[in-house]
């Protein structure tokens, strides 16, 4: 009946979830397998319902034309796998990965510095703003991984400690991707599952940020500014690295510099253009293969293919979920929780959201929590922007407390210590546990003005 369904489905989600939060296997593994049985065992043998399988794999989008191009109205994905944030995911890797070989992050880095004439204090405070501004319209692992190598650079130049700034670096960049839909994979999956833009984002998400923002470099400031003076000199600027000596191809550098440029627009302007994400995303792809310099470099195999396998496995798995309407109990048991309050519910998904994100990974807890505030929204007649703010300040603020929260905090903390900065749980949660506690009072305060008032 439909208690073993339930029970199946529930035994297949906790599985996939412990074995991704134990980190013992990579994480594409456990979410290709739970997609497996949850196709198998759920679908076939429990349900046989080729139509449930069907529905989840979401083959179908492909050939509807709002998929590629929807003028005038929003763009909103079925349940199952989102192949919009997929599409989207995959083209601005290879975009990134085209940035990168050309040395793009490392030239921006350098410039920045020698702009400030390498004085501490201003490098500390502009590379805390260069990490939240890049983080908005690219992923966080990379800025976080350019970022952090040209830090330890500089260190060895100017003499300071660098975990004294990678960890605001690190913090910032979760925080900036927040701001916008393309920011973080929680925040695409949110965008693309519910219609919204990357203009709406901007506009609600974008502004509570930059008040944590500031809130963050004044609170980085007064904890660092004076750890990163101690020891430290002014440079030589003849010693120093000339930014242009990071360009690797000319040719290839002004084209990704012009590629970029161009995805940012479209992405400001899909809501006018009608060109979805997916279609950003096939975009950036295909003209960055198209006028690499370095196709032999092999672009592609510097994709990181696992996390868009990670994707395709987790968005089964949720879907099982969805299908059978079982997150309709979890949204069930918040809106009892909040007693129909629109605040408290605002609150207990900002903060639940928070808590489970320092814990676990955000891209699942994401995934599973977009189907539940739709469900909230319905029955309690909710607008499911507003709890889509919620959901995306939560997950990728959250992030930020702990050293496995975002992967970002994974990649900045392991190539410290590759460098010989090792930074301990106790170091990184000292300094982050009470940014990201002020960070989500910020978030929660401004969610009460913006929208519950």
């Amino acid at each position: 009946g439909l208690g073993d369904v339930y029970k199946r489905q529930v035994i297949i989600f906790i599985t996939m979830f412990a074995c991704i939060i134990s980190g013992k296997v990579e994480r594409y593994i456990p979410a290709l397998i739970g997609a497996a049985a949850m196709i198998i065992v759920v679908f076939g043998i429990c349900m046989r319902s080729t139509s449930a399988i069907w529905d989840t794999l979401n083959l179908r989008c492909f050939t509807t034309s709002e998929f590629w191009y929807a003028p005038g109205i929003s763009e909103s994905a079925s349940s199952g796998i989102n192949w919009s944030t997929i599409l989207f995911f995959f083209g601005m890797m290879v975009l990134v990965e085209g940035m990168g070989k050309v040395g793009f992050f490392r030239w921006l880095c350098l410039w920045l510095a020698k702009a400030v004439r390498y004085r501490i204090v201003p490098i500390f405070i502009t590379f805390m703003v260069l990490s939240a501004v890049l983080s908005m319209f690219i992923d966080s692992i990379t800025v976080v991984l350019f970022l952090t190598a040209i830090t330890i650079e500089l260190s060895g130049l100017l003499k300071f400690n660098p975990v004294y700034m990678i960890l605001p670096e690190i913090f910032c960049a979760n925080l900036g991707g927040a701001a916008t839909m393309s920011g973080d994979p929680p925040n695409i999956i949110i965008g693309t599952s519910l219609g919204l833009t990357f203009m709406d984002f901007l506009t609600n998400t974008g502004i509570i940020i930059l008040i944590a923002l500031i809130a963050m470099i004044i609170y980085f400031y007064l904890c660092f500014a004076k750890k990163l003076k101690e020891g430290s000199h002014m440079a030589d600027s003849s010693a120093m690295p000339d930014p242009s000596s990071a360009i690797s191809n000319r040719l290839g550098f002004m084209i990704s510099t012009m590629i970029f440029l161009m995805v940012v627009f479209l992405l400001v302007t899909h809501a006018q253009t009608g060109i979805t994400v997916a279609s950003i995303g096939i975009i950036a792809a295909v003209l960055t293969l198209v006028t690499s310099v370095d196709v032999k470099g092999g672009l592609l195999r510097g994709i990181d293919w696992k996390t868009i396998y990670f994707f395709v496995g987790l968005f089964v798995v949720v879907g099982g979920l969805e299908q059978t309407h079982i997150l309709d109990l979890l949204a069930d048991l918040i809106s009892r929780a909040s007693g129909g309050h629109v605040m408290v519910m605002v609150c207990v998904i900002l903060w639940f959201s928070a808590l489970a994100s320092a814990i676990i990974d955000n891209i699942p807890f994401a995934a599973t929590m977009v189907p539940v505030i739709k469900a909230l929204a319905i029955t309690q007649g909710i607008p499911v922007e507003t709890l889509a703010w919620t959901l995306a300040l939560g997950t990728d603020i959250g992030g930020n407390a702990t050293p496995i929260g975002a992967s970002a905090n994974v990649v900045g903390t392991s190539i410290a210590s590759r460098n010989g900065h090792h930074i301990t749980w106790g170091q990184y949660c000292r300094y982050a546990l009470p940014a990201t506690i002020l960070c989500l009072v910020i978030c929660t305060v401004m969610l009460y003005i913006l929208h519950v008032r």
